[in-house]
């Protein structure tokens, strides 16, 4: 597979980066923000948090006509600044968080796959990203 492309999205959350890695990386919260579309869902998150660890977030079309594992094993994660990991299929994805008082900015750089556009990998993986800001917006608890 050809990784050679690398695609990078971005967002400022409106929460500090201790309550944005907390949401980020529990699963309760994972299953409640981690899709592109209300089309879909994660109903199912799991994450051992750790170098070597492995994540899953099972991605399901509402209507049970499709879904997917999304997968891997962290290689690097730096508490409230820096998360890396390798996909299932090889690719490597990092996130960075920026500390900027009480806001939070999210740098996410994954290596895009040969079977979609560049441009669709794109808009879904920042749909997603968008989708946690939303979340954490709408969220009371501290």
């Amino acid at each position: 597979m050809d990784t050679s492309k690398k695609i990078t999205v971005e967002t400022t959350v409106p929460a500090p980066v201790e309550k944005v890695w907390k949401y980020w990386t529990e699963p309760e919260h994972i299953t409640k923000w981690n899709t592109a579309s209300d089309e879909w869902h994660t109903p199912y998150a799991e994450n051992d948090l750790q170098i070597g660890g492995k994540f899953l977030s099972r991605m399901e079309a509402k209507d049970g006509s499709f879904g997917f594992d999304f997968s891997g094993v962290y290689d690097d994660v730096k508490l409230n600044d820096r998360i890396s990991y390798n996909l299932d299929d090889g690719r490597n994805v990092t996130i960075t968080f920026i500390s900027q008082g009480n806001e939070t900015k999210i740098i996410e750089t994954f290596e895009a796959e040969n079977s979609n556009p560049i441009e669709m990998q794109e808009a879904g993986w920042q749909a997603i990203l968008d989708n946690f800001r939303t979340y954490m917006a709408n969220s009371k608890e501290e």
